[in-house]
């Protein structure tokens, strides 16, 4: 790791206060970045704020999925804007189709899509008028495979891929990266109770039998600023699986 690859350089992270949004803060704040980090819940925002001690790190708490948030979260990065990493999500219950509600599926898709589109629209201009920029987002090996959530969550995840790759092509031409992390199993604390029974039969011996040990937020923050800093300077448009070998099986 280079203690320097993002030194004067400004990076937008969402779901900063737990698990791989937080992890992946740190680094970049370890690596010199200035960082706007968001989050739902302010009490983890401010339990960062007391950990790492530094005016590098600017909190911004709030529902990533409304568009007031978004533009709040803009606004205090300034009008530079190196690197945005889309990390927040939530879970589904592992509810299948016939059992999904529209309450969840629509707010499953609100923050996992929606606020995905919505802060990469927002931080498009600054990168295009500098004509560069890196965007990361997290997908999930559930975007590759059927076999690991529900259907909001799984559907959720696909589209994050599909967004990743049209915007890597579009913008590629003004020096813009875009790419995802697609991780496995994960030791976050993440919200995932079993609401179906169906899902449970379903997905429980899978989870039992195939799913590798679950990797630390560390490993995943890893990938992610790999794919954040110029070390990746040739990678757009791609899906890297941070998922401990789950996507070979």
């Amino acid at each position: 790791m280079s203690a320097s690859r993002f030194v004067g350089k400004v990076a937008i992270v969402t779901g900063a206060g737990s698990g791989i949004g937080r992890a992946t803060t740190v680094r970049l704040l370890n690596e010199g970045a200035r960082v706007v980090g968001t989050d739902l819940m302010p009490d983890r925002l401010a339990d960062l704020d007391r950990e790492v001690a530094t005016d590098a790190l600017v909190s911004v708490p709030g529902d990533i999925a409304n568009e007031e948030v978004v533009q709040r979260v803009v606004a205090a990065a300034g009008d530079r804007i190196d690197v945005l990493v889309n990390n927040a999500g939530i879970m589904d219950g592992f509810l299948p189709a016939g059992e999904v509600d529209d309450a969840t599926w629509q707010r499953v898709l609100d923050v996992n899509v929606t606020s995905v589109m919505r802060l990469t629209r927002a931080v498009l201009p600054a990168m295009v008028a500098a004509k560069s920029g890196a965007i990361v987002n997290v997908a999930s090996e559930a975007g590759l495979r059927g076999g690991c959530a529900g259907v909001a969550y799984t559907t959720s995840k696909a589209a994050v891929i599909g967004f990743t790759k049209n915007t890597a092509f579009m913008y590629q031409p003004d020096g813009i990266r875009v790419n995802a992390v697609a991780p496995g199993a994960t030791a976050t604390n993440i919200q995932a109770p079993f609401l179906s029974e169906r899902g449970a039969t379903r997905l429980g011996p899978v989870f039992g039998a195939l799913v590798p040990t679950p990797a630390t937020p560390e490993q995943l923050a890893a990938a992610i600023t790999w794919l954040a800093s110029d070390d990746s300077a040739n990678v757009t448009g791609t899906v890297l699986a941070s998922d401990g070998g789950w996507s070979a099986i």
